[in-house]
């Protein structure tokens, strides 16, 4: 969608900061959640820049929330996901991983504990509300299990942290990476966290009242005006320079954990009981038989991301595929996120792109692309 005419139908909802986006220059949506996301506030290297120098404003209440209350909410929570959540406190977050019953990842989102008996989960693109409900239907545990009225924007870039203070004084300094306070900001309720899909140092403002999303949104864009802060959508460039997972891109209901690499995030030792266990540990004493690894597309810039899934090759048989590509102009390289055969993913292997527009040669490298340690989100 390029126009101003912007409708898919009634069916596709529209987030609380949508006029608010076009006002303020989005061009093009995509559809993530059964919502409109702003994909297009001219140039992704733009974009690219205004985050990783300054900072950007994106709206990102397609991550919708799962709401669990009840008296039985952690326990439940924990059936969800095979990270152990034994020290997870209240005002913390994690990241985390919904398995099904094969290990195969359903979704991979925040989850933020809010109260003793309270937790969001907050999505990446999947149905996870209606799992959620299923799964509690013959659980026997006494949870809720809704979609409350909850819209994140996300506040990215190394000067959101002054952005920030200006909005709420310098007590938000003292926020940590991937914990969350509950705060009002000129009357509008919020949950504020130090999170976000940048691998930069950013904020998520959650808002409770999706009545107040015009009002916020020009609150933050006022507050940030000297800082240099724009308008933009969640960069593909510096996200998978980060070597961040885009859900039905990187990994889907057929990928396990430890195919992307994340094994941390699975915790087969405790006691705990979630869905997926059993299986799990068998991948794990069988072994996998791919893996995700970093390639280097030694070609010409690439002109935006890669919109098909294109094979890759060694000795012309088909032994994986590129899922995420893109050139990072800081990089200045093609950068790209490939499933390969195990066999085939030591650091230096060569092999072949079978892109859309001719055959390219690729070298496996490390990932994260930058940035390994992750030393600026926490910074």
């Amino acid at each position: 969608m390029t126009h101003k005419n912007f409708g898919f139908g009634t069916q596709i909802r529209k987030s609380p900061y949508f006029d608010a986006t076009v006002r303020w220059g989005a061009t093009g949506f995509s559809v993530y959640n059964h919502m409109y996301i702003p994909r297009d506030f001219g140039s992704p290297e733009q974009n690219f820049w205004n985050l990783v120098n300054d900072a950007i404003l994106c709206d990102v209440a397609v991550e919708r929330q799962v709401e669990i209350i009840g008296p039985d909410a952690k326990k439940f929570i924990q059936l969800l996901t095979p990270r152990d959540l034994s020290n997870l406190a209240i005002g913390q977050c994690k990241y985390v991983l919904i398995t099904n019953e094969k290990g195969g990842i359903l979704n991979d989102p925040v989850l933020l504990r809010l109260a003793e008996n309270h937790f969001w989960l907050s999505l990446s693109d999947s149905d996870i509300l209606f799992w959620a409900q299923g799964v509690a239907v013959n659980s026997g545990m006494n949870v809720t299990i809704q979609e409350p009225d909850v819209s994140p924007l996300q506040l990215q870039g190394p000067k959101s942290g002054e952005i920030m203070v200006k909005l709420f004084g310098e007590s938000i300094r003292d926020l940590r990476y991937y914990w969350l306070l509950e705060l009002e900001l000129e009357g509008i309720p919020l949950v504020v966290s130090r999170t976000g899909w940048s691998s930069e140092l950013g904020y998520e403002l959650f808002l409770r009242d999706g009545s107040k999303g015009d009002q916020l949104w020009e609150t933050i864009m006022q507050a940030g005006k000297d800082y240099g802060l724009q308008p933009g959508h969640t960069s593909s460039i510096r996200r998978i320079e980060g070597g961040m997972l885009s859900y039905h891109a990187d990994a889907d209901i057929n990928t396990n954990p430890f195919e992307v690499g994340l094994d941390r995030l699975v915790h087969l030792e405790s006691s705990n009981n979630f869905i997926g266990k059993e299986a799990l540990q068998k991948i794990k004493k069988k072994g996998i038989t791919r893996k995700q690894v970093g390639l280097e597309i030694k070609c010409n810039p690439l002109q935006g991301p890669n919109t098909i899934f294109w094979p890759v090759a060694v000795e012309g048989k088909i032994l994986g595929k590129v899922t995420s590509a893109v050139y990072s102009p800081r990089l200045k390289k093609n950068i790209a996120l490939a499933m390969m055969d195990i066999n085939y993913t030591d650091l230096g292997q060569k092999v072949e792109i079978l892109t859309n527009f001719g055959n390219q040669l690729g070298t496996v490298i490390q990932k994260p692309f930058y940035d390994p340690k992750k030393s600026l989100p926490n910074s």
